[in-house]
């Protein structure tokens, strides 16, 4: 990995599907170690720019830089990096959940002893060791919510991007999410988060970004965003779309 104190940059960055413009020269950083909020309504274009960061959706113009690995030219070296939590429970249905993290470790180059290895403590760490030879279909949501963490993990990412990691969840299990996370930081992950849940982006994270229809509204230290009354109104369109 390229030495860079900037986990993320991204600079003039639009996206188009058709005529419709979802990002509008979007440019912002995530400082390595950060614990970054990307806050915006529904359509804002959060998810949009979490899929051009992971090589998952190409754009028009821009740059963008994952520790100093361009997203296009030198994808192997930018995904390395990342571990992406999707909304979605996109988990082969023919694996168990242990044999499923070892195959994902796998697509990283990482050996299968390694992987077992890696695989096994994941599951511990998240409370999942007792379910590890059953099928994802036997998981409640909150134990689903948990494996999609431990296969974002299983290669040790630098970045953690998580789309909405809690929606859905009940109150003891966003707790949970809350203090895995909040520990994965302190060990030095960065961590780009969105989220509707205003209460999430205070507890949690460091830095605040606000997107709405395609373009930053504001990017900032979280205290100095959460006291602007200025944006109230856009703060409220966030949290109705919970």
């Amino acid at each position: 990995m390229r030495k860079s104190d900037v986990a993320i940059s991204i600079k003039g960055l639009s996206k188009f599907y058709k005529k419709f413009q979802a990002l509008d020269q979007v440019s912002f950083q995530v400082k390595r170690g950060d614990f970054f909020a990307f806050l915006g309504p529904n359509g804002a274009g959060k998810t949009t720019t979490i899929n051009v960061v992971t090589g998952l959706s190409n754009y028009q113009s821009g740059d963008v830089h994952v520790f100093g690995y361009d997203v296009t030219n030198e994808y192997l070296n930018s995904r390395r990096l990342i571990g992406l939590c999707a909304q979605e429970f996109n988990f082969d249905p023919f694996l168990s959940i242990l044999q499923m993290l070892i195959y994902q470790a796998e697509y990283f180059g990482i050996p299968p002893w390694e992987a077992r290895r890696r695989a096994t403590a994941l599951l511990e760490r998240f409370q999942l060791a007792d379910k590890r030879h059953c099928k994802h279909r036997a998981l409640s949501s909150g134990m689903k919510k948990r494996l999609l963490l431990c296969r974002a993990l299983i290669h040790d990412p630098e970045i953690l991007i998580l789309d909405e990691p809690t929606a859905g969840c009940d109150l003891e299990l966003k707790f949970l999410i809350w203090d895995y996370l909040a520990q994965l930081n302190k060990e030095g992950k960065t961590i780009f988060l969105t989220t509707h849940y205003m209460e999430e982006a205070e507890k949690l994270c460091k830095t605040i970004g606000i997107i709405n229809r395609g373009r930053i509204v504001r990017i900032g230290d979280k205290k100095e965003i959460l006291q602007d009354k200025s944006l109230e109104e856009i703060f409220l369109e966030i949290t109705s779309s919970e």
